[in-house]
């Protein structure tokens, strides 16, 4: 009986091991077959275009192709609501952003918390938005802007998502300017309306610079808080005495919470070499991302900026009463 019972003790304490040393094994091993990249928006957007050339160069030191799923709808919750929801084992993570990451939190109901869902794995870059208007403004700077404005009753800005939404409301409260909003689903028919002039103004990232050198649109300000290596012509809020129009967009890429730490190693290592690339560098650059330096290319960098923007952000859109469209 001693001898059946001391067998029955082993046989049972080596079957309570087989999960911790099923999860050391698969941590050790992975991966051993494609990760996916949820992208939260359509195929063929920026950031399908970002995911995409930094997934390419994953591969290689993963020893695994990413699949890249393009997911839209709701700013980018939907395709955050599902990588939450992934198997946290490293083979499902996501190009996520300010406005997926923190700004959904405060303007949509979520399934999903945009902190304790997901884990970091790396900040890949910012993205500082640019006050356009349309060519046919006459006013020369961004003073003489503000007083055109004020003479107008009917100027209209175009409303993106969050990030212009918020940008919008500061730039009326700051220059004290009231002015029409028109939603948009997304830039490119915005940007249309602007080069047309249906539209006066428009909040909106650095890529869309070939236009104000080919002449469509102007650009009158920059929301970084100094000015971006890719436009040193144009000046900063912060310089032109609206510091409050502060604000620079973010991408980083998130797995779902749970996944294990070593795995994290693993995609954070892949990442920060893709990110070295020289090709990889110019893509994103031209696309009006600069890349953070290597020593900011950190879970830990990317969860303490996450959590900066939450502390700053989400009062101040929950004050100015921004909601979902």
């Amino acid at each position: 009986m001693n001898l059946q019972r001391r067998q029955f003790l082993h046989l049972a304490a080596g079957a309570a091991a087989l999960p911790i040393v099923s999860r050391a094994a698969a941590a050790e091993t992975y991966p051993i077959r494609p990760v996916t990249m949820i992208i939260p928006g359509a195929a063929g957007g920026i950031v399908d275009a970002l995911g995409r050339v930094i997934a390419d160069r994953m591969k290689g030191p993963l020893g695994q192709p990413i699949v890249i799923e393009d997911v839209g709808g709701a700013e980018g919750s939907i395709a955050a609501g599902r990588a939450a929801r992934a198997r946290p084992d490293g083979y499902t993570i996501i190009f996520g952003a300010i406005s997926t990451h923190v700004l959904n939190g405060a303007v949509y109901s979520l399934r999903y918390d945009v902190l304790n869902d997901f884990v970091p794995i790396l900040p890949v870059g910012t993205a500082p938005f640019v006050l356009y208007a349309r060519k046919t403004v006459l006013a020369k700077d961004l003073n003489e802007l503000i007083v055109w404005l004020k003479d107008r009753e009917n100027a209209s800005v175009g409303i993106t998502g969050t990030s212009s939404h918020i940008l919008t409301a500061y730039f009326q409260k700051e220059a004290g300017i009231r002015f029409g909003l028109v939603p948009y689903r997304g830039a490119p028919a915005a940007f249309q309306d602007l080069i047309a002039s249906r539209i006066d103004l428009l909040f909106s990232t650095l890529d869309q610079l070939p236009l104000v050198r080919a002449g469509s649109i102007k650009a009158y300000a920059l929301t970084s808080d100094t000015r971006s290596t890719l436009a040193p012509d144009i000046p900063t809020f912060t310089e032109l005495g609206l510091p409050a129009l502060s604000y620079s967009a973010w991408g980083g890429l998130f797995a779902p919470s749970g996944t294990p730490k070593d795995v994290i190693g693993k995609l954070n290592a892949a990442a920060v070499e893709a990110l070295a690339d020289p090709a990889v560098k110019s893509h994103l650059f031209d696309r009006g991302l600069e890349i953070f330096p290597r020593e900011r290319q950190t879970p830990e960098a990317l969860g303490a900026m996450q959590k900066a923007d939450i502390e700053k952000w989400w009062p101040i859109i929950k004050a100015a009463g921004i909601k979902a469209e």
